[in-house]
Formats: C-alpha cells, structure tokens, sequence
C-alpha cells in the first residue's frame, strides 16, 4: 500500500470517527458486519486498523472487531449439511448486544461480494438470514431507537470492484472504485470534513422544509410507477445527522444523500418498481417490481432473484410493508458517477428509495417512547427486517399531498422542486 493510500485511510477513519460516530472519549467502539455476516471481512483489514487508531486517539476506551470471511462463508454453503442452517453463533449477537444496550459505538464496514451467493440454494440462504436477523433483534433494537452511536460505510475489494467494472482487469478495478468513493466521501477535499458539513447543512434546511409542510402523503409517478403512500401524523424528516438518546450527535450513514422519513404501513397503493439492483443476502434481485393493496405487498416479480424478494416478503408480517421512504436527487455526486455499485449504502445515495420492513421511531415525534403496539398503533411499521430498494432516476416526479387532498410538486425530473 503507497503512502497516498495510507493517507486516504488516515482521512476515511478519521471522518468515520470523528464526524460520522463523533465517538466521545471514554466510550468503546465495536467494528463490525453486516447483520447476515455480523463481522466485518477480513480483507477490511487496513481500514479497521486505521479506525481503531484514528479511535483510540478519540480516547476511546476500547476497540474491538468482529471478523468474517466470505470464502468460509461460501464453504458452509456448499459442504455442511442442512441442519447447520438451525444454528447461529449467539456469542457474536451477545457481543453486539453488550455495546448498543450500554450506549456505546459501532460501526459496520461493508466490503464482501455482492454476488458471493449466487448459484447457492435460496431457500437455505433465507433460512439462515432470518435465523441472524431473529438472534440479533434485540441488539438492533437499540440502533431503531438511537440508543448509541451507529454508523454504516464501505471498504473497496476487489470482488466488488470486479461486480462494478466487469471486465476490467482486476489490477485496474479495485484503483478504478477507489477513486469513484475517494470523490463521493469527499476525501479529495483539502479538509474533508468541513466539506461534510456544509453538506448536511443543506440536507438539513430541506429536512427542516418538510417537517414544515407535514404531508398527509407522497405521490411517485415514473415509468413503471404509479404508487401513493400515506404518512403518519407527526412523522419526523431526518437527514445525515441524528442524536442518541443521551445527546451525542451522529451520522447514521457515510455517504450520506437522503431526507427520508416514515410511512404509514397500512397507506400505500399501486405499483413501484426497481430502478436498480437490490444486493440482499448475497445474491442480486434485478428488474422487478412490487404491486400495494392497503400498505402490503400482493404481487412481487423480478427478471432474476425473484425467489430472493419472495423470501424476503415471507420473512414476517411487517417485511411486506413499507418502514422509510427516501428523497434523494439525481443529481447526487453518486448519481453523476454514472457507476451502479451493487451496494444499497452507495446505490440508494444515488436515487430515490423506499424500503420494506422495520420502520425507524425516531421517524415520528416522540415515537422512541412508544412500545411497538403504541407505534403500530399509529402507522408505524415493525418487522425483524429492514431493506432499503432503489425506485428513483430523472424521469421520477414526486408530489407531496396535502390534507385538503391537493397536491403540490416536490421533486421534478428527479431534482428538487423547492429552493430551501
């Protein structure tokens, strides 16, 4: 690795740290996976390190890292019998239970291949899936109701950069994405994190314009997409940043494009499809399409992964029902890339998104004091899942309905109807 390589390190975990955790001195960070892995790949290798001491030097008290590796993962699939598909490490979701419950830090690093899965027998992988999502439920309990510090970024590896520049030689990809995330996370910027905050400045005067505006609703009209989604009274707009319950201010996301919110989980109507690929478990849903009856889905079809979706609506009641809608403009630095990186945290930057399942409380007023019968009881969405999928491009026109039942424009061609 050149020195400019460890330079860009140095830049990316100092800005995971100190703008995206904002880790307090005192506190422990855990470095993790995602929930379907819970440890993060080993060949994350050099950005945890360079976290751990950008961390440590944030005065943490404790750093530590849950490690996975695909080729192992991969192997179980292909070689252990079926009963191994009953059995969850519950060591792994105690330890992430110890640090979301007593309000300390995490951070999950994105970096195992999107298409690692593909070819493996779908019904074990949702099986197994589900299994992590059920062991881990409490633990990411914490994270819906802001009770520590969490944050979700992505490391380059070659088996993504090959998914994102197919047929490229593998020496070349891997620099090739590299260079599209150095300019997205803006580690180009002579000080990237002030570049981050004149960002959130503006993400956060449009947050603030329709929390105003309060809609009763959300029309989305595109090729494809005719769907109306009602939205709860008091529903909350977030952006970038958030606060834990003890008044630690965060940043949920790096990158980070969206202004996003609850809907109501019994008020969508119509059909909404894909405008990209949906990355889920390994393997890659593309080209579909989702058709609401009174907020649930009722007919889902996709040109490959659709036994994928499918299980991913079985997985429980809520997991056919929408938990946030997203505004996004086309014309985000991730958009422009022209790049699909088969990665939801990137790809749902890049467009306007929804998705199926557990809906956040921080996204209604008060909502992280109601129990989650108090919550449904108001619109709000509960499922152990929760799945963003992408719906937006420049063809996309959004109105915001007011409760007179007339509607005004909010998103036009893509881009913002509004000026903030």
């Amino acid at each position: 690795m050149n020195a400019n390589m460890d330079s860009i390190l140095e830049k990316y975990a100092n800005l995971i740290v100190r703008v995206g955790l904002n880790l307090q001195p005192g506190q422990r960070l855990l470095v993790k996976g995602p929930v379907n892995k819970m440890g993060t790949t080993i060949v994350t290798a050099p950005l945890v390190r360079a976290i751990t001491k950008a961390a440590y030097q944030a005065e943490a008290s404790l750093v530590d890292t849950m490690w996975h590796d695909d080729e192992i993962e991969l192997i179980r699939f292909q070689h252990a019998p079926e009963s191994s598909y009953q059995l969850y490490p519950d060591w792994r979701a105690q330890g992430f239970l110890d640090f979301s419950s007593n309000g300390q830090a995490a951070v999950t690093i994105y970096g195992s291949d999107p298409n690692l899965l593909d070819g493996q027998d779908s019904e074990s992988v949702d099986k197994l899936y589900k299994l992590a999502l059920e062991k881990t439920a409490e633990a990411r309990s914490y994270g819906f109701v802001n009770a520590y510090n969490w944050l979700i970024v992505a490391y380059p590896t070659e088996a993504w950069a090959a998914r994102v520049f197919p047929g490229d030689d593998p020496q070349a990809s891997l620099p090739k994405l590299w260079d599209a995330l150095i300019k997205i996370l803006r580690l180009d910027q002579d000080d990237p994190v002030a570049a981050w905050e004149a960002h959130i400045k503006d993400l956060e005067a449009r947050r603030t314009y329709l929390n105003e505006k309060q809609y009763a609703g959300l029309e989305y009209r595109a090729p494809g997409t005719d769907l109306k989604v009602g939205l709860p009274e008091n529903h909350y707009w977030g952006a970038a940043r958030f606060e834990t319950q003890s008044g630690i201010p965060f940043i949920a996301n790096l990158p980070t494009e969206e202004v996003f919110t609850i809907p109501h989980r019994e008020k969508a109507e119509g059909v909404v499809s894909s405008s990209k690929p949906l990355s889920y478990g390994g393997s890659l849903v593309e080209d579909f399409s989702l058709t609401f009856e009174g907020g649930k889905v009722v007919n889902a079809q996709a040109n490959s992964g659709e036994d994928i979706l499918k299980g991913l609506l079985e997985t429980d009641e809520g997991s056919s029902r929408l938990g946030e809608v997203a505004l996004v403009p086309h014309s985000s630095p991730i958009s422009q890339s022209g790049l699909l990186f088969y990665n939801t945290l990137f790809d749902e930057n890049a467009s306007n998104h929804i998705a199926l399942g557990r809906a956040f409380k921080f996204g209604l007023v008060d909502g992280v004091d109601l129990s989650d019968d108090e919550f449904a009881a108001v619109g709000g969405n509960h499922s152990l899942t929760h799945v963003d999928f992408m719906v937006g491009s420049d063809k996309m026109d959004v109105d915001g309905v007011i409760h007179d039942g007339s509607a005004e424009p909010v998103m036009r061609a893509g881009e913002w109807a509004f000026d903030v």
